[in-house]
């Protein structure tokens, strides 16, 4: 992430630091009035039927500035709930400390497998599930930076900042439903009374697979102790993951992947066999009555599409491009419907609710895109990880490079279709 923010306006320059919440606040506050300010100067020169150049190329700038800034906002929040900022305020303990140490020793110089057992055997390499060798003698990563891993998934990966995820221990996982289906009667005191329907229950079963990294370095860059291994084989990670991650949890198939959050419309679940489609149904579509576009009563009318008692903790998701267009939007009194975050920790409101930046969601200028949703992301969309990141040290198959072929289960699905609502471009 860029360390500080600047915007150039006329003069003035207004310098946000990316990791200060109250900074970047203010910057956003800042550049939203002003956008307010030079998009009501491009709106009189339309209704005057002439093209201000100026004031067009100034509304793009400071829009670009502004979609940075909450961008960089948001980004800051995910940081802050990984505990990436500021630290955990734990100390490592000593035995932590000698297993980060042969790890290190392990990662740069290998071990044979009688070494292996041999540490083992000793306790100065822990075998528990998430640390110690698998079949083929890898050697899974230790809980500290399997948890740093995991972190930046949710700095880049945005479903999981939203979704709600769980641990599995088997390969996979499936989930009953309740599909009621009780049937009762008003019956006389000594009337007969025959047999009611039972409720039944449905199985669902949701897409695993599993996604790789295969980073290299050379053995001579791991023989420098000065190589921050750790944070090299992060980045590495982070890069594969979090766009695969990302890419699977939006617009997953469900083949040797997690079933993206965009697939669950009426067509498709419709088109699928009985027994794959989930049993709650589809997630509802509402028209945003305009075509090839949107405009403010699309998003009152999407909320309010969703009933009532779902409506707890739900916000509005959406593309950054279609996050420009609602930035320019007025309501019939002249007021903008986007409002910059009143405070630390706090998202941008829309209408009152919350809204946030989801890439992978389609652009709202085209007829039949799924441009918008609106609900509790929580309850809607859960994420299952199988276990940690695990690593196998190949130092034969590319010398004189050293791979590090890393793996992680993961899946993803629909948990509740009655909590969150689509909003597909069409009149």
């Amino acid at each position: 992430m860029t360390k500080h923010v600047t915007l150039l306006r006329g003069a003035l320059a207004v310098r946000a630091d990316a990791t200060d919440a109250k900074a970047l606040i203010a910057g956003i506050n800042t550049a939203f009035e002003e956008f307010k300010g030079a998009n009501d100067e491009k709106l009189k020169g339309i209704d005057a039927k002439f093209d201000d150049v100026v004031s067009s190329e100034k509304v793009e700038r400071i829009e670009a500035d502004l979609g940075m800034l909450v961008s960089n906002y948001e980004a800051l929040q995910a940081k802050l709930s990984a505990a990436e900022l500021g630290g955990s305020g734990e100390i490592e303990s000593a035995e932590d400390m000698q297993y980060r140490s042969d790890f290190n020793s392990w990662f740069r110089e290998g071990e044979k497998e009688a070494d292996v057992k041999s540490a083992l055997k000793s306790g100065k390499i822990s075998a528990a599930s998430s640390v110690g060798v698998n079949e083929d003698g890898g050697f899974a990563a230790p809980v500290e930076w399997d948890r740093s891993v995991t972190d930046k998934l949710l700095e880049v990966g945005q479903m999981r900042r939203h979704a709600s995820s769980q641990p599995v221990t088997g390969q996979g996982f499936k989930k009953l439903y309740n599909m009621h289906g009780a049937t009762s009667g008003w019956v006389g005191e000594t009337a007969a009374r025959p047999a009611t329907d039972t409720p039944t229950l449905s199985e669902y079963e949701f897409s695993f697979g599993e996604i790789y990294a295969n980073p290299s370095a050379t053995q001579r860059s791991l023989e420098d102790p000065l190589l921050d291994i750790e944070a090299w084989l992060s980045s590495e990670v982070q890069l594969e993951f979090a766009v695969q991650e990302g890419t699977a949890f939006i617009s997953g198939d469900g083949v040797n992947k997690p079933k993206g959050f965009l697939e669950y419309t009426a067509a498709k679940e419709t088109a699928l066999a009985a027994s794959a489609r989930h049993p709650l149904g589809p997630i509802v579509s509402k028209t945003s009555g305009v075509a090839n576009g949107v405009n403010p009563d699309s998003f009152i009318n999407l909320a309010y599409e969703l009933p009532d008692e779902r409506s707890q903790g739900a916000a509005y998701y959406a593309s950054r491009s279609t996050h420009a267009v609602i930035r320019t939007m007025k309501d019939a009194d002249g007021r903008y419907i986007w409002h910059a975050p009143y405070q630390e920790g706090q998202p941008a409101l829309v209408n009152g609710r919350p809204i946030y930046e989801l890439d992978g969601m389609q652009d709202s200028d085209t007829d039949g895109n799924i441009a918008c949703a609106f609900g509790n992301m929580a309850m809607t969309y859960r994420i299952f990880d199988r276990r940690g990141v695990m690593i196998l040290r190949d130092p034969y198959t590319n010398k004189p490079y050293v791979s590090f072929y890393t793996t992680k289960r993961v899946g993803g699905g629909l948990w509740n279709p009655e909590y969150m609502r689509y909003m597909t471009i069409g009149a």
